[in-house]
């Protein structure tokens, strides 16, 4: 026997309202337990939900771009209970036809339809401007049509509330076919005819609120005024009236719609954009804005979108670097007897499937040193007068992603071994690189360690991951000849670079921590002291 099984998204942190970038099944699909439902985007990851029961997916509840916190729906499973027979994914259910809209006839006089639209027949509509439940004005716009030669807003003869909506964009519509009905309507005019005329484009300006109702139409803008032809923005008065309201510039907004069309959607998306987007101009420094550039006009280009987790990681550092003052110190480490351990375990790690990177020993020298100065495994109070040291030890790890930079943290790294550290930095980063990292594990971070090691460099300036008062860059080691007991002698040297909050921290306690951090990686046994 089967039953429904309704899944929600489970824990997700403290994260509300994340967007869903992905929706990975569909109905009809089998799944299995932990096979993974929607992918998901925070500004800090990209996280795939699994399932936490097994079944045939009936319905899927979301979409991308749906918002969702811990709790919100996304699909209903049919569910194999024990002993039943097992389930046999159906077909995904087939579009049904519209339906024939019910008590048509009765609504006869509440049933607005196209009035006189010229000679044109079998006009596109390219947009549906109400909904049901909508309550509009007599003259409001309600669709809006294209034919070979303008673009036209139809206004609504009635006023009262949308019992039902009987088009959609792409149906083709003449005089008398009907659009929508109403309810409640409480007067009418006789239809007028709808002709297209030119207006002239409007510049947008800024309004302190968006009004409740749609105002009445304005002048009907030819197609070829405002259309790919002449390079001007393709957009409906309406459309036009919208971006003004929320102060925005058609000019500047892509259109996704027929033809290049600019929709609402593409005017909602263009505001989140700019409101998400970094300043790059004068960062409320009062300084002169950066010139907008024409590349193309020096040579070939290409332009390429970056991704969310760029993006957004982009704006939290630039918000670090601005607002929290920054020193760096550089120093060295002698690593020889460290590397030379390092080598001997080689073998013995090989059984048992690890493989051993300086970094784990970089985790619990820097643990040792927390411990010492417990000043850097702090964080300011958001009132800027209190310090709150913290009495764990979670050290995030920087890791180089396609989508860009995520820093999950090792958490209670006083606690584990070598192998245990080494072990769990490679599964946090295969798993952060598979997009499989929860929200949860993104968080509670005390101390960061930035490492190019693999890579190469001298030194660097690495920005403070707030809120956390310091982050520790690590470059490639190098052999480098060292005075030692009267003689130059082959050492390896790892730079070390520290940048720390100078609010919390002063140039001597951070030289203090560099030089026992070297001291550590020097000779290891220190961590047991």
């Amino acid at each position: 026997m089967a039953k429904e099984q309704t899944i929600t998204v489970p824990d997700i942190g403290n994260n509300k309202g994340v967007s869903i970038i992905e929706v990975l099944v569909k109905a009809g699909d089998i799944i299995n337990k932990e096979d993974s439902l929607i992918t998901l985007e925070s500004d800090k990851a990209a996280m795939e939900i699994p399932s936490s029961h097994a079944g045939v997916v009936k319905g899927v509840i979301v979409k991308v771009g749906d918002k969702v916190s811990q709790g919100s729906p996304i699909l209903v499973l049919v569910e194999e209970e024990a002993g039943a027979a097992p389930i046999v994914a159906a077909e995904p259910e087939r579009a049904a036809a519209p339906p024939i809209p019910v008590g048509l006839a009765d609504d006869a006089d509440n049933t607005v339809t196209v009035p006189d639209i010229g000679n044109n027949k079998d006009v596109s509509i390219i947009e549906v401007l109400v909904k049901v439940g909508d309550i509009i004005k007599l003259e409001d716009s309600i669709i809006t049509l294209e034919s070979d030669k303008a673009a036209m807003e139809i206004p609504s003869p009635k006023a009262g509330e949308v019992k039902q909506v009987l088009v959609k964009v792409g149906d083709k519509v003449s005089r008398g076919s009907p659009v929508l009905v109403l309810a409640g309507v409480v007067g009418g005019t006789p239809p007028v005819p709808i002709q297209a005329k030119p207006a002239a484009p409007v510049t947008a300006t800024a309004t302190p609120a968006v009004p409740a109702t749609r105002s009445a139409p304005a002048a009907m803008p030819a197609i070829d005024d405002y259309g790919p032809s002449t390079g001007k923005p393709h957009a409906s008065p309406a459309v036009r009236r919208f971006a003004r309201e929320l102060g925005a510039t058609v000019e500047k907004i892509k259109g996704t719609g027929p033809k290049g069309r600019i929709i609402k959607d593409d005017v909602q998306a263009y505001i989140k954009s700019r409101l998400q987007a970094p300043e790059t101009g004068s960062f409320g420094l009062n300084l002169p804005d950066a010139p907008e550039i024409d590349f193309a006009q020096f040579g070939p280009i290409e332009s390429s979108p970056m991704s969310r987790i760029r993006k957004l990681t982009g704006a939290n550092l630039h918000r670090n670097w601005v607002s929290i003052p920054h020193v760096t110190l550089n120093d060295d480490a002698d690593i020889t007897d460290l590397e030379a351990f390092r080598v001997s375990l080689k073998a013995e790690a090989e059984k048992q499937k690890i493989k051993v990177t300086l970094l784990p020993f970089l985790i619990k020298a820097v643990v040792a040193a927390l411990k010492a100065y417990p000043r850097f495994n702090a964080s300011l109070a958001p009132n800027g007068e209190d310090l709150i040291f913290k009495q764990y030890y979670h050290i995030g790890v920087a890791i180089d992603t396609p989508e860009g930079l995520i820093v999950p943290p090792v958490r209670d790294a006083d606690r584990k071994s070598i192998y245990e550290l080494a072990k769990e930095v490679a599964e946090l980063s295969d798993r952060a690189r598979a997009r499989k990292l929860r929200t949860p594990e993104l968080q509670g971070g005390t101390f960061t360690i930035s490492s190019l090691g693999g890579i190469g460099g001298t030194g660097f300036n690495p920005i403070i991951n707030a809120p956390e008062v310091a982050i520790l860059g690590v470059c490639k080691s190098q052999t480098k000849p060292v005075w030692k007991d009267g003689q130059f002698v082959p050492r390896l040297i790892l730079p070390l670079s520290l940048s720390f909050d100078h609010r919390v921290i002063d140039g001597a306690d951070a030289a203090r921590f560099c030089a026992y951090l070297a001291q550590v990686l020097g000779d290891m046994r220190r961590v047991l002291l």
